[in-house]
Parts: structure tokens; sequence; C-alpha cells
């Protein structure tokens, strides 16, 4: 099971200098996989989680792949109504080649219903829209020379039911974010359900959960994996382990923005993970 690690690409402590300081911490503790989230419009409602500066992910990524040699490099997730869908083949295609085939593709279809408006996409059609281009992109991938890359891994992102079954409809893997462990091994079973329905084997399962690090155990059954003294966190590990995980993403951002002003903290995290956990198993 590889490991990856959300990187926060917004928030006021957040620039050009920091995020190459993520890129060589993620890579030199041996992660496996860097992502960074995605949003084009920094709208009072996107603003109140994730303040400005907010990185435009293709961007970010291409600079942070002439920074970095081994890391796998992604999205967490990609808006896919906020780009039309060859735009998005095409950059993707490009900086999969320009990274040595380094690219995973997390996607989802997006809740900011100010950031769709200023985009003038509506927000009623974000699920067809994103099954729509979802299928565009890899017809172009598929079909197009011109594209030249080889098949990017798309995760889908969503804990709805509509995203699992997005996911078992046109994923490469289901990508939940943040929750517990009871409700991804339910989750499972739903996406065992929707794959079967569709006539198709069940795609990988590639959770993001949170990272945080607790000198005291977190009891309870709203205790999300992830979060609370490193042997939780290693057990949730091993237990996602258990259930199939290809590749788990630890997403150490609690949610204050102030956060971003002072990353030794979850980078304490990421070392302390990385320090009991064998990254390479």
């Amino acid at each position: 099971m590889r490991i990856g690690v959300n990187v926060p690409n917004f928030g006021p402590g957040t620039d050009p200098g920091q995020l190459r300081a993520w890129a060589q911490l993620v890579e030199g503790l041996g992660y496996d996989l860097l992502m960074v989230s995605d949003h084009l419009v920094v709208t009072p409602d996107v603003a109140e989680q994730y303040p400005p500066p907010f990185y435009e992910p293709f961007t970010t990524l291409s600079w942070l792949a002439g920074l970095t040699s081994r890391v796998r490099l992604g999205t967490t997730v990609l808006l896919a109504p906020y780009r039309h869908p060859l735009l998005t083949a095409r950059m993707a295609a490009n900086l999969n080649e320009f990274s040595g085939g380094r690219l995973v593709l997390g996607m989802a279809v997006g809740w900011a219903r100010q950031e769709f408006a200023a985009l003038d996409v509506p927000y009623e059609r974000r699920g067809k829209l994103t099954d729509d281009y979802l299928r565009a992109m890899r017809e172009a991938w598929e079909n197009k020379e011109d594209y030249r890359t080889e098949q990017i891994p798309l995760w889908i992102g969503g804990n709805s039911d509509a995203g699992i079954r997005r996911a078992a409809r046109l994923g490469d893997a289901w990508h939940p974010l943040r929750n517990t462990i009871p409700w991804l091994r339910d989750g499972l079973v739903r996406l065992g359900e929707a794959a079967a329905a569709e006539g198709r084997p069940a795609p990988a399962f590639a959770p993001r959960i949170i990272l945080r690090l607790t000198d005291a155990p977190i009891e309870g059954p709203e205790r999300l994996a992830g979060e609370g003294t490193i042997e939780q966190i290693v057990g949730d590990l091993e237990e996602l382990r258990r259930l199939g995980a290809e590749t788990v993403v630890l997403d150490p951002f609690g949610g204050d923005p102030e956060e971003t002003r002072h990353p030794q903290t979850a980078w304490h995290a990421l070392a302390a993970v990385a320090d009991n956990w064998e990254l390479t198993r």
C-alpha cells in the first residue's frame, strides 16, 4: 500500500518557497504521492475555508515536477466542470509527459455555488457535466495521437451515493475524503454493489484521510481515520491495507487557514508516520 500527502496550495502562509519545502519534505521522507487541491475563483464561500492565495493545481504541479524526481503528483480533487474537458485532457497529458508519467488525476463535481456562478457553469448540472467530461477526456487520451500520453489514472472523489456510482462507472479508483473506518468499510460494500450493477469490476480504493497526531488517544465512534496517537494512526493504516486500499493520502490540514503559517506541526506528524510505517511496503 502506497502513502501520499495532500499539500495545502492555499492559505496566508503558502508561497512558492513553502511549496518547495513541502515537496522536498514529502519526497525526502519517502512518501509516494504529493497532491494539491483545486479552486479557480476564490469566492466568499471558497475563501471561508480556503483563503487566498490559492495556487492553480496544474501550474503548481508542473513547477513541482521540476523540483522532484520520484514522487508521483496529483490532484485531490480537480473540479471537473470548471474546465473544458479537452483543455483538462491536454494539460494533464502534457504534465504527465513532462513529469515522466507521474500524474494521478483525482476529480470530482465541486460544491461552491458562488464559484460556479462566477465561472458561468450551471451548478445544478454539475453531475451530468462531470460524467460527460470524464468520458470526453478518456476518449481524447485513447483516440488522439497528439495527446502523447499513457492512460492517466482517474480517481473519482465523492462520499455521496452519486459519487460512489460515478467511481464505479467511470473511475480507476474511488477516492473518498476524510471519514471514519466504519463508514469507509460500508462505502466499499456500496462501491462493490454499484460496480456489479454496471457490470464492471470494482475500481481501486484510494481514500484520503485526515492526519491529526495527538498525545492522548481519541475515543468514540466519531473518530476519523488518521486522527489520534501514532499507534491509532498506524492501526488505521493497517486496517485500510486489510480493506484493500491501493493508496492512502494523508491530509494534515486541520481546517484553520492560519495553520499554513506554521507547517512544522504537519511536518512533525508526517515524520512520525514515516518513522512508524514502512513507506515502501
